[in-house]
This record gives C-alpha cells, sequence and structure tokens, in this order.
C-alpha cells in the first residue's frame, strides 16, 4: 500500500496544484472520482491488467466511457497514465487528491459509522462533537454496521474514534 501512494502522490500533488490555478478543484474532484469509480470496476480492472490490450485500445476505451464527464486537462491526466502504465493509480490518486483539497480548504473527511441509523439531529450532535475534537469543519459520511452492536465508530484519515459497544468489549477484554 505505501508504494501505491509513493507512486500515486506525484500525480495527486500535481493535479491538485494545476486544479488550484484554474480554480476548478470541485471539477477535478467529481472527474477523478469519476474515473476511479470506472477504473475500479470489475470488469474493467480485468481490461486494465489484460497484457493484450494495448495502451492505444486502452486510452480510446477510457476516454469512450468518459466523453462529457471529464474536461481536457483531465483527459491529459488519463493519456499520461496510461503511456505510463499508471492508470491503476487512478482511486489512490482520486483519494489524495481529495485529502490536499480539505487540507487546503480546511475541512476532514469523516466515515461515521453508528448501529442503527441516526437522525439528522443526532447527525448533527455527532459533528458537532468532532469538529470539536478535531479542530476542523467535518464532512461526515454516515453508514450503518449493525455488527458495532452500540454508540459510534468514526475514521478521519489516520484518525480513530471508537466510541462503540463492540470496542469497549475489545478493550475489556484486552485488559482482562
Amino acid at each position: 500500500m505505501t508504494e501505491i501512494a509513493t507512486l500515486a502522490r506525484p500525480y495527486a500533488e500535481a493535479a491538485f496544484k494545476h486544479a488550484k490555478q484554474a480554480g476548478s478543484t470541485d471539477g477535478w474532484a467529481d472527474s477523478l472520482q469519476f474515473l476511479s469509480a470506472v477504473v475500479g470496476d470489475a470488469e474493467m480492472a480485468a481490461i486494465v491488467k489484460n497484457p493484450k490490450v494495448g495502451n492505444d485500445k486502452l486510452l480510446q476505451l477510457l476516454l469512450d466511457i468518459c466523453q462529457d464527464q471529464v474536461n481536457a486537462e483531465v483527459v491529459n491526466l488519463v493519456k499520461l497514465l496510461v503511456e505510463n502504465g499508471k492508470i491503476g493509480l487512478l482511486p489512490q490518486i482520486s483519494k489524495m487528491y481529495e485529502q490536499y483539497k480539505a487540507d487546503d480548504e480546511g475541512y476532514v473527511n469523516v466515515d461515521l459509522y453508528s448501529a442503527y441509523t441516526l437522525t439528522k439531529a443526532e447527525q448533527t450532535k455527532y459533528v458537532a462533537m468532532l469538529e470539536k475534537h478535531l479542530n476542523k469543519k467535518v464532512h461526515a459520511v454516515v453508514s450503518v454496521d449493525k455488527s458495532l452492536i452500540g454508540g459510534i465508530f468514526a475514521k478521519a484519515g489516520d484518525i480513530v474514534i471508537d466510541g462503540s459497544v463492540r470496542g469497549q468489549l475489545h478493550q475489556l477484554a484486552k485488559r482482562l
């Protein structure tokens, strides 16, 4: 995983710097997420990894799929990645780009898991608590994970806050 991050970082940094200068960080983020989903698809991943598919055919396939979804500058990135055999890095590039964008705009993306569906009031309460704890604006993606039994589990990059019953039981078991 570290190797993938090392390979993807220069592309993500260059893409973010270029998008920032052009004032199109949101457009680039959308395009990179779309391309990441395309390359991450199981059928497309098989095509990307197939050595019998040449770079020209792969590039044409990607351009046909993308058509109006990406702008000319993002197309240039796709061409560069295909030429260098690095198109498989797109999901990691997209993820790193999002992190650069979040750092630049002063917010943090948080994956928030709950054992049950949260009401809007509960979501607002938890987001406010996370903002206070992290000292940043929080963009939360809330998901339900029944295995938590109860409570909340939050993940913001490398930071993990485990307030779940499952986590507390695990800590108790470790102490015993």
